[in-house]
């Protein structure tokens, strides 16, 4: 089953107790351990490369020094040149090799991040597709986009820039207090003291910064999702007249997200004039005490204006590391996303030790099922049925008697909660799932398209099938002489989701896919709703001659397509209620013979 602390509970951190904060943080932990685990020789590289290049930066104040109090006396003392071109030389030595290190930096650092973000949109996006029905049916497609898109985006932001601005600032201002406090020490404590309202003003920034970025996080996937759904369900929306209503809901999403970014500026608006005050006072009681000191003689030019240099030098990566507190936030609350994501468990999982079946014969069996979506009212309860190989079965029913519950259950979308479902005698849990995606193929009123030609697409079932093959499978089900009126033919690409050929085509071509796989299960779940009357007369002579030797399970509202069916099953309330013939319903006082009835009298 799905974790606690994953899908909808993620969008809202504010609810969670400190425990399961505790719990989230250490999932995120784990997933960017498992990401740098691969990289640790050339984390290791960058390292070394940032504290070389560091060291050599944070030695300038000091060359400068030694050439103001050592060097410059020597020139106009003795016109001795050698310490200036000594100091000269090792001081464009060291600014040299620092400029080649941080390049060198830059592309190691450039190229984990990219290993890095590879490694997890890879992850997300086959994660995703293992995960069973469940979770796509309950977690939105808009959401799904999110953790792809502006969740890696702000990961990217904090591996890119604010990392780097962290390593290098914590590293650049603590070799510089270092070397601060061993040329001067009494300014080196006055800087530690400076440290104390620093650290109140850091601490204050972080933890509402904390508050602000989580939210923006939540506000930002709730802008994507109101995108994506409108934009998808767009002819529903015109059909409708939603717009008006969609532009109210977009704009409440939108100013939410401007506000919450609003008070984000606001708040490091605040913080850096804090920042810099704090900067300023400090640098100015040094200056103070320095200039004392070098009147009374107790301290050179040279070293004050190093120590001067070293101030300034440890204030300014403060403001880096702010912007790396900012991308963090907006990070950390991606990463819980994102994690949360990855530590779905699919609900219907593979089996460890898969049994295989080259071939199947198509006898599929309930023995005892009972199913309940979410462990919510059960659908069915203790269902059994049995339905031999090569039988050709109608479901009839209103709807939510379980007749697309049973086709999830047979495609094991799903698993029952109690009892089994087996082919051939064969649990469906334990079978291999290359030989339950052969054997077993369902054909939803859905009929969707992927971007490609239409001959991509019939074969999508049999990759390797040959034009000829493809064109055999259409032919069986009337598909080719529309196939072949298209611009292209066989070759003609359908544009997203199908966009070239209407809704009835679209129906056809999903009916040649999935007789080019030549399952021994077939499973229409109103396949043939899209269809027109001549469209549907059609497939129902295609299915006389195809659906023979194959077990074939047709969940219709069109009791035209149930003529085909060797046995009729009535449901109601998950159980059978009538299980005879066609005929033999028809002919009877049932439930069956009703529907028809009135069937009958719509097409007078």
């Amino acid at each position: 089953m799905s974790t606690a602390l994953t899908g909808t509970q993620d969008e809202d951190r504010s609810r969670y107790t400190k425990e399961e904060s505790r719990a989230i943080r250490r999932r995120s932990l784990r997933l960017l351990g498992s990401l740098v685990r691969p990289l640790k020789a050339r984390i290791v590289l960058a390292a070394v490369v940032l504290v070389v290049s560091t060291a050599l930066q944070v030695a300038g104040p000091i060359l400068i020094s030694v050439g103001l109090d050592r060097a410059l006396p020597a020139v106009l003392e003795r016109a001795d040149w050698m310490p200036t071109f000594l100091i000269g030389g090792i001081y464009l030595l060291a600014g040299v090799l620092a400029a080649v290190l941080i390049a060198w930096y830059v592309i190691i650092a450039a190229k984990l991040t990219q290993a890095v973000l590879l490694d997890l949109r890879k992850r997300i996006f086959l994660h995703t597709q293992r995960l069973s029905l469940e979770f796509h049916e309950s977690y939105t497609s808009g959401r799904i986009i999110s953790r792809q898109t502006s969740d890696l985006d702000s990961i990217k932001e904090l591996l890119d820039g604010g990392l780097n601005e962290l390593v290098s600032g914590v590293l650049f201002g603590l070799l510089t207090f270092i070397a601060l406090c061993i040329w001067d020490w009494q300014s080196g404590l006055i800087l530690a003291i400076a440290g104390v309202p620093l650290f109140f003003l850091m601490r204050w920034f972080y933890s509402r910064s904390q508050l602000v970025f989580r939210e923006s996080r939540v506000i930002s996937a709730q802008v994507i999702v109101q995108f994506v759904e409108t934009m998808t369900g767009i002819r529903a929306v015109k059909a409708f007249r939603k717009e008006p209503r969609n532009d109210v809901a977009f704009q409440k999403v939108a100013g939410e997200y401007r506000d919450v970014n609003r008070r984000s500026l606001m708040l490091f608006g605040t913080f850096e004039p804090g920042l810099m005050g704090v900067a300023a006072l400090t640098l100015g009681i040094v200056v103070l005490w320095g200039g004392v000191r070098v009147a009374e003689g107790a301290l050179t030019v040279g070293v004050l204006l190093s120590a001067v240099l070293y101030v300034r030098n440890f204030f300014a990566p403060m403001q880096e590391i702010a912007m790396f507190l900012n991308s963090y936030q907006s990070a950390t609350a991606a990463l819980e996303k994102v994690s949360g994501v990855l530590e779905e468990v699919p609900t219907v999982p593979d089996p460890e030790k898969p049994v295989d079946l080259w071939e199947s014969r198509g006898h599929v069996r309930f023995d005892g099922v009972t199913f309940g979506y979410n462990d919510e009212s059960t659908i069915l309860p203790d269902f059994s049925l049995d339905i031999p190989a090569g039988q050709t079965i109608a479901l009839v029913g209103t709807t939510g008697a379980g007749k697309s519950t049973l086709a999830k259950l047979i495609s094991r979308f799903y698993d029952p909660t109690v009892g089994t479902v087996t082919l051939d005698g064969v649990d469906l849990r334990e079978l291999h799932p290359k030989d339950l995606r052969r054997a077993i193929v369902m054909v939803t009123q859905e009929a969707y398209l992927f971007s490609g030609t239409v001959a991509d697409n019939i074969a999508l079932g049999k990759p390797d099938a040959t034009l000829d093959e493809i064109r055999a499978a259409a032919k069986a089900v009337g598909a080719d002489a529309f196939i072949e009126a298209l611009p292209d033919g066989y070759d003609t690409d359908v544009n997203k989701r199908g966009g070239r050929v209407s809704a009835g085509q679209r129906q056809l071509i999903s009916f040649a896919r999935a007789f080019l796989a030549d399952p021994s299960v077939l499973i229409l779940d109103e396949a043939t709703a899209s269809l027109d009357i001549p469209s549907e007369r059609l497939i129902q002579e295609a299915l006389q001659t195809l659906l023979a030797d194959r077990t074939a399970i047709i969940i219709a509202h069109r009791l035209s397509t149930v003529a085909i069916a060797d046995r009729v099953l009535v449901m109601e309330h998950g159980r059978i209620i009538e299980d005879d013939t066609p005929d033999a319903l028809i002919g009877g006082t049932g439930k069956f013979a009703q529907l028809h009835a009135a069937w009958q009298e719509t097409l007078v």
